[in-house]
């Protein structure tokens, strides 16, 4: 049904769009019926613009999508229609029968008076849909569409990749909702224990752009109690295991519970580990997962500090202290914690920091497939890591550096993509194709319910 609707849409435009040439020498009709034909189709024209296609059960983000994009592909299926109409009046030599004795270049001019506005009005209309709404359409994909739609043969491969990313992105997002209603229906993320997702270095818990980007309401849609670590954003990691410590401490208070589960990101996973061998917090936990969290140290981090000259050291450091002491941190300490990343830091702290007994460890990883995978700075450093650890890395995180405890695997995906050190914790909000980081999370919530934690 949907197809035969398309096709209506498709014809209609057609029509209007060239109604000079299809009701005057293709099809005459002449007075009366002329002119009802076009009242139908300047209706059917409107109903486009109003409600270009139906979703039920969507959204109305979704909705709104799917109506860009149908708009946008019945411009395109027009627009293609119009240039082989042309192309057979060319080649059978009739152009000369729309405006006789006109040049050949002529009809096609007093056509695309009507043809451009009609057909430009509907792909505004489903462009600002799709810009609105489409998280997957980048920008210069955006801009492209904007100022080039009108241009031949590249308008055809324009229109491909925005209808591509448009329906891709539709059709993933109904899947997902789909499972996740699923999910809260039997609360699946509902765990025994509350869960503390802790953040990694350079970043903070911030209320209004969160760290673990549609991660945390996802996972209370679908049952979970969860709370964060709120440690600041760059501290040596004894430090911020104090910081963690006492929100830990407030959680259970608040909760009433015995225990929390722990999911660490980065350097959070080291501030968790110390938090709970060297703090008192191991009666307190029964869980803690690490997400490409450098329990070996980076290498490259390491040699870095060795390397760059200390003035240039010093003022990276003032820098960044000055922005995040501004941003509300109350002793940032960018050195302290960068230090305490590098391989020789972490070796050390690994021996004085055993596992406690009664918690569950596990670990996860994810890796880049080039450089490409990520913008700046991870396409820079994975570059690095590559060279001095010598792993397939995240962009900061050699492979073997993750493993910690049960290791779950390494998270990829086919093709030259990759997921990076922020893609595994949705820092950029950012769907890729053959990984749903929500549903990752899900799976990862439901294995911590599943083994009664």
């Amino acid at each position: 049904m949907t197809i035969l609707f398309r096709i209506l849409r498709v014809l209609a435009l057609f029509c209007l769009a060239n109604y000079l040439l299809v009701f005057t020498e293709l099809v005459p009709l002449g007075g009366w019926p002329a002119g009802a034909a076009l009242i139908v189709l300047l209706l059917c024209y409107l109903a486009m613009h109003i409600c270009p296609r139906r979703a039920k059960g969507a959204t109305r983000r979704l909705r709104a999508l799917l109506g860009g994009y149908e708009l946008l592909l019945v411009s395109f299926l027009s627009i293609v229609a119009t240039g082989a109409l042309w192309i057979a009046l060319w080649l059978t030599g009739r152009l000369d029968m729309f405006l006789p004795g006109a040049p050949a270049w002529m009809p096609i001019v007093v056509d695309l008076l009507l043809c451009v506005p009609v057909t430009g009005l509907l792909i505004v209309n489903g462009f600002f849909r799709v810009l609105i709404t489409c998280k997957r359409l980048r920008v210069v994909w955006r801009a492209l569409l904007l100022l080039a739609w009108w241009v031949p043969v590249f308008n055809l491969y324009l229109f491909y990749r925005v209808l591509h990313a448009a329906r891709s992105e539709y059709y993933f997002e109904c899947g997902r909702l789909e499972r996740e209603s699923v999910h809260a229906e039997n609360e699946d993320c509902r765990t025994r224990y509350p869960i503390v997702l802790v953040h990694g270095i350079f970043f903070r818990d911030w209320q209004h752009v969160n760290y673990w980007g549609r991660i945390p309401q996802t996972l209370q849609k679908c049952g979970a109690a969860l709370y964060y670590g709120g440690q600041q954003s760059a501290a040596p990691v004894a430090a911020s295991a104090a910081e963690l410590k006492a929100r830990i401490e407030e959680v259970l208070a608040e909760t009433g519970a015995d225990k929390v589960n722990l999911i660490a990101h980065s350097k959070g996973g080291l501030d968790s580990r110390y938090a709970i061998s060297c703090l008192g917090l191991a009666p307190h936990v029964a869980s803690l997962t690490t997400v490409n969290t450098p329990h070996r140290g980076c290498v490259f981090a390491q040699r870095l500090l060795k390397t760059l000259p200390a003035g240039v050291i010093r003022q990276m450091e003032g820098k960044y202290n000055a922005v995040f002491r501004a941003l509300g941190d109350e002793k940032p300490d960018f050195l302290g914690g960068v230090r305490d990343l590098a391989a020789d830091a972490c070796a050390a702290f690994n021996k004085a920091v055993p596992d406690a007994d009664g918690v569950y460890y596990q670990s996860v990883m994810s890796t880049m497939r080039s450089a490409k995978s990520a913008g700046f700075p991870l396409n820079f450093t994975w570059r690095l890591v590559k060279k001095y650890d010598k792993q397939e890395n995240d962009g900061l995180v050699a492979r073997s550096s993750a493993e910690w405890g049960h290791f779950l695997g390494s998270l990829s995906v086919p093709g030259r993509r990759g997921i990076s050190h922020g893609d595994v914790i949705d820092l950029m909000r950012e769907d890729i194709p053959g990984f749903d980081v929500r549903e990752f999370y899900v799976g990862l919530v439901r294995g911590l319910k599943e083994k009664g934690f």
